[in-house]
């Protein structure tokens, strides 16, 4: 498609569990670098500090290796044009936003939280666009001294040209004209010096000589104030093809309300990789023979993008469960017999065998306990999974399913926001906490969080449970539960 050597990127947002819409789009992008002979590179965008958590990075990158997605730059292995985390390359995004400022391409803007609001308030109530008003794009140099002395905080923001129009050329669907007048002078640093999307995106890029940007098509929107700091800059931009959304059934853009979109729940319950490389292959692109059944390599053999549809492709669980089954009724049974026990078995014999941690178990137990005989009855919950849930215990009286599933989602996101110690009395603090964000009582919520942690109403001490499973598994079950009460729902 080029004679530019091709480099592609994937750049996840560490701010939640591995997304099946990032494995798609990893997928393609690396399936045309493997193609072209080019490279694939993972950066991970982490500039938004409050949400960004390395444990999410790591998920994210296991996810990946999981379903053979190798890349040959990235935060793990190095490149020629590290660091690949963008919370390592401030110095750069600073010194480039001050390049801005001094060719006239942007301006500084000390607004306050308040006074922003207000502007919005009133453009809500005339029913326009919620824009910045550009009050601060208008200020004398002398007034820009005078806020500099004093040290007040700015954000660097992007100066849209007030007239004419930005046109976006995407591969997939030609050229596409915005009217400027429609645009945001975007935030492109923030006060606290960190950059924001837009700015950090195309500094990376054109540094990391990307060559062809791949991404979901809700990124259109944005791509013309991507265009014009290329322009700004004076830099040749990248090739812009924008990929279809992933859509429920229902073409309802695919969320974890309706259906699970972690590729770790996928994976826990016995998806395979190459199942899910193929069903994701087949979400807007088809081999040259039609057929349904193709491995990795056989994508990337056959792999151009002049076979992409733009209709939003179905994310079909009926489809995946079948070429599920057509994969594990591929394998030997030697493979099958080493996967089943990888999967089922061996994190078992691992928790079984491990003395320590059965001594971490008869606090919880012992005066439970009749009989030896009756520790696998009472105790079993805490080494096996997955369990199988009575959505009637999940679901407190007076609630639906759906706000049940909703307000787990909501405990296993706070949860994996937590950075203190998994310990009883810090995670009560937690949950307490996020209790308060919700309109739920105490007694309604933590049974659902024991009934989704352990499969029973009746265990020992919710939170010294959760100290004893750990945070995996807990957040493994939360996610387990919040599925089984979406097919109810």
């Amino acid at each position: 498609m080029s004679e530019t050597p091709v480099r592609v990127r994937i750049a996840p947002s560490p701010t939640g569990p591995p997304h099946v819409g990032t494995a798609y789009i990893a997928l393609f992008n690396y399936a045309f670098a493997r193609s072209q002979g080019g490279k694939f590179v993972v950066r991970i965008e982490d500039t938004d500090q409050a949400r960004s958590s390395r444990h999410y990075e790591e998920a994210i990158l296991r996810a990946l290796r999981w379903l053979g997605l190798a890349w040959d730059e990235g935060p793990d292995v190095g490149g020629p044009y590290g660091p690949y985390r963008q919370s390592e390359r401030l110095p750069l995004y600073q010194h480039y936003a001050q390049e801005l400022l001094e060719r006239g391409a942007a301006y500084r803007c000390w607004c306050s939280p308040e006074r922003l609001e207000a502007v919005r308030q009133q453009q809500r109530q005339a029913k326009l666009p919620l824009r910045y008003d550009g009050h601060c794009r208008t200020l004398s140099a002398a007034e820009i001294a005078a806020c500099l002395r004093q040290g007040q905080p700015y954000v660097v923001r992007l100066k849209v040209p007030s007239r004419g129009e930005t046109v976006v050329h995407d591969a997939f669907r030609g050229a596409i004209a915005f009217d400027n007048q429609q645009l945001d002078d975007q935030i492109l640093l923030k006060s606290d010096g960190f950059p924001t999307y837009h700015l950090a995106n195309v500094v990376d890029d054109h540094l990391m000589r990307i060559s062809h940007v791949i991404r979901a098509e809700e990124w259109i929107a944005s791509t013309p104030k991507h265009v014009l700091l290329y322009q700004a800059f004076g830099w040749q931009p990248p090739v812009f093809m924008h990929m279809p959304l992933l859509r429920n059934p229902d073409r309802s853009k695919i969320s974890k309300r309706k259906n699970p979109v972690s590729l770790d729940y996928y994976r826990r319950q016995g998806y395979l990789p190459e199942a899910i490389c193929n069903f994701l292959g087949l979400m807007g692109w088809s081999m040259p023979d039609e057929r349904e059944i193709f491995s990795l390599e056989e994508m990337v053999q056959a792999f151009t993008f002049e076979r992409i549809r733009l209709g939003g492709p179905i994310f079909d669980l009926q489809k995946l469960d079948w070429l599920n089954g057509v994969y594990i009724r591929r394998l030997p049974p030697e493979e099958l017999v080493r996967r089943l026990y990888d999967q089922l078995i061996t994190p078992l014999l691992h928790r079984l065998r491990d003395t320590l941690y059965l001594r971490r178990l008869i606090p919880l137990l012992q005066e439970r306990l009749p009989t030896l005989g009756d520790f696998h009855s009472l105790a079993a919950y805490f080494y096996q999974t997955p369990l199988r849930y009575d959505p009637a215990l999940l679901v407190p009286k007076g609630r639906s399913a759906r706000e049940t599933a909703n307000v787990l989602a909501g405990a296993a996101e706070w949860l994996q926001r937590y950075e203190g110690p998994w310990q009883d009395a810090e995670l009560e603090s937690c949950l307490r906490a996020y209790l308060e964000s919700t309109k739920w009582d105490a007694r309604s919520l933590f049974m659902s969080l024991r009934v989704a942690l352990t499969g029973r109403t009746a265990s020992p001490p919710l939170f010294a449970t959760m100290e004893v499973l750990g945070r995996e598994l807990c957040l493994t079950r939360l996610e387990d539960a919040v599925a089984a009460l979406q097919k109810q729902s």
